[in-house]
C-alpha cells in the first residue's frame, strides 16, 4: 500500500508538526507501507530561503519529500487561493510519479482543500488529519482573535474539508468532540490517532551530562525545566513567576528553559527582573538530536499552559517525551493535559493561570522524592504501552483498508 502525505512543512524544519510527521512516516515504513510526502509553498517560506534554493525532491532521515516550488513571478494578491492551486497541481504531479493508493492530508484546511482537488481528479480516497484547529492556534499565538472574520472563515473552510473528506483523523478526544458538536461529521467517520513517542529515540534516557550542567551554570539542587517553543499559551510567564515562591521552600531550586519562540525576549526580561534571577537559566534552541542531554539535567518538566480553547482541545507532545525519558511531569489541568496525565499517577496537575498553585505543586513533588521512582516507571510504562508510535500507527491501517474497500466490515470506530 502506498500513502502520499500532504503537509504544510516538514524536515529539516524542527517543530512538533514535523516530528509527528516523521514519526508517522517512519512507523508506516516499518509496518511495510510505502510512503512519501508533498509540502506546500509555506515550507520554503518557513525555511527563509528562495524557492530556487530548495530541490523539487529531497530526502531527510531517509524520508522522501516532494516540494511545491513557488514561482518567482506572478504573485497573486489572493495568497491562499494561489497556494491551494499550486499545491493541488504539485500533488497531481506526484500522484502520477509515485502512484499512491491513498492521499493522507494533514491540517491546515488549505492542505485539505488542495488534496481534495487532487483526489477528485485522480479518483483516490482522502483521509484528512487535524492536529489542531488553526484558527484557535492563531488566537493562542497572539496573531488572531475569535471575533475576527478570518477566524470565522478558517473555521468554515475546516468544516468544508471535513464534510467532503472520505475519512477524518484527529489527535485527541477534544478535537473529535468539537467536530461532532458542529454536525460536520459523524462518529463513524472520525478516528483518533493520538500523539505518541518513538521509543527507539526517547525510550532510553541518557546519563546526566555533568559537563553540560556546569557549562550552563546549574548548581547543586533540583532542576525544574521546560523544553519546547516559547508561545504565550504555554504559560511560561506563570512558571517564571512561580520560581520565587518555590525557592522560598526549596532554596536550591533552579529553572532551566530550553527553546525559543515569540515570547523568548519577554521571558528573559521577566527573569532578569525576578528576585531569583540567578536561579533561572536560558539555553535557547538546541538540535533535536541533543535534546536528550537536556532532559538528563531536569528533575521535573513543567507545562503551565494557560486555559483557553486551544489548550483545552489539543493534546501536546512534549509531556509524553518527558515521560518516556523517565522525567517527572507537572502540568496545568487544562483539557489537553488531562487526556495525557493522571494526577498523582503519571504526573501532577495544578490550576492554570496560577503561579501560586504551580509553585505549590512543584514544592509538593520536591517534598516527596520517595515517590519519584514509582512515578517515573509508571509514566514511562504508560507511554510505551499506550502512546508508542509503533503501536499508534496500527490505528490507521483499518481506516486505510476501509477506504480502499468500502464494503469491508471494518469501521472507523475500530480504529479509534
Amino acid at each position: 500500500m502506498r500513502i502520499l502525505h500532504i503537509l504544510d512543512h516538514s524536515l529539516p524544519l524542527h517543530s512538533g508538526y514535523c516530528f509527528r510527521t516523521r514519526a508517522i512516516m517512519k512507523a508506516q515504513i516499518e509496518a511495510g507501507l510505502e510512503v512519501a510526502a508533498v509540502t506546500g509553498v509555506r515550507h520554503q517560506q518557513n525555511l527563509g530561503v528562495e524557492a530556487k534554493d530548495v530541490a523539487a525532491q529531497e530526502s531527510f532521515d531517509d524520508l522522501t519529500f516532494y516540494r511545491t516550488m513557488e514561482p518567482a513571478t506572478g504573485v497573486s494578491p489572493l495568497r491562499e487561493l494561489r497556494e491551494i492551486a499550486l499545491l493541488a497541481e504539485r500533488v497531481g504531479e506526484v500522484i502520477a510519479a509515485f502512484k499512491p493508493d491513498i492521499l493522507h492530508a494533514h491540517s491546515p484546511a488549505l492542505n485539505g482543500l488542495a488534496a481534495q482537488r487532487a483526489a477528485r481528479q485522480a479518483g483516490l480516497p482522502l483521509l484528512y488529519e487535524i492536529r489542531a484547529f488553526w484558527e484557535d492556534a492563531a488566537v493562542g499565538n497572539g496573531t488572531g482573535s475569535e471575533r475576527s472574520a478570518r477566524y470565522w472563515l478558517t473555521r468554515q473552510l475546516e468544516n468544508h474539508v471535513v464534510t467532503n473528506a472520505d475519512a477524518v483523523a484527529v489527535i485527541c478526544e477534544g478535537l473529535k468532540a468539537d467536530l461532532l458538536s458542529r454536525g460536520v461529521a459523524d462518529d463513524e467517520k472520525v478516528m483518533i490517532s493520538p500523539n505518541g513517542v518513538d521509543m527507539q529515540l526517547f525510550g532510553e534516557p541518557v546519563a546526566r551530562d555533568d559537563a553540560l550542567a556546569k557549562n550552563i551554570g546549574l548548581k547543586d539542587g533540583p532542576v525544574i525545566g521546560f523544553i519546547g517553543s516559547f508561545y504565550d499559551y504555554e504559560g511560561l510567564d506563570d512558571l517564571v513567576a512561580a520560581m520565587p515562591l518555590l525557592v522560598e521552600r526549596h532554596p536550591g531550586a533552579q529553572l532551566l528553559m530550553v527553546g525559543g519562540g515569540p515570547m523568548a525576549d519577554a521571558l528573559r526580561q521577566q527573569s532578569q527582573q525576578s528576585p531569583v534571577a540567578d536561579s533561572i537559566h536560558f539555553v535557547g534552541r538546541v538540535p533535536h538530536e541533543e535534546v536528550e542531554k537536556y532532559y538528563s539535567l531536569i528533575d521535573i518538566l513543567a507545562y503551565p499552559r494557560k486555559s483557553m480553547r486551544l489548550t483545552d482541545l489539543v493534546t501536546p507532545l512534549k509531556p509524553l517525551e518527558a515521560m518516556a525519558q523517565q522525567r517527572l511531569v507537572a502540568a496545568s489541568n487544562v483539557g489537553g493535559h488531562c487526556e495525557l496525565i493522571e494526577d498523582g499517577v503519571t504526573g501532577t496537575l495544578f490550576a492554570p493561570d496560577s503561579p501560586e498553585d504551580c509553585a505549590r505543586a512543584l514544592a509538593y513533588m520536591l517534598d516527596n522524592p520517595e515517590q519519584w521512582p514509582e512515578r517515573r516507571a509508571t509514566a514511562q510504562r504508560y507511554v510505551a504501552e499506550k502512546r508508542n508510535w509503533q503501536r499508534n500507527i496500527e490505528r490507521y491501517l483499518p481506516v486505510y483498508q476501509n477506504l480502499l474497500n468500502p464494503k469491508s466490515d471494518m469501521s472507523m470506530n475500530q480504529a479509534a
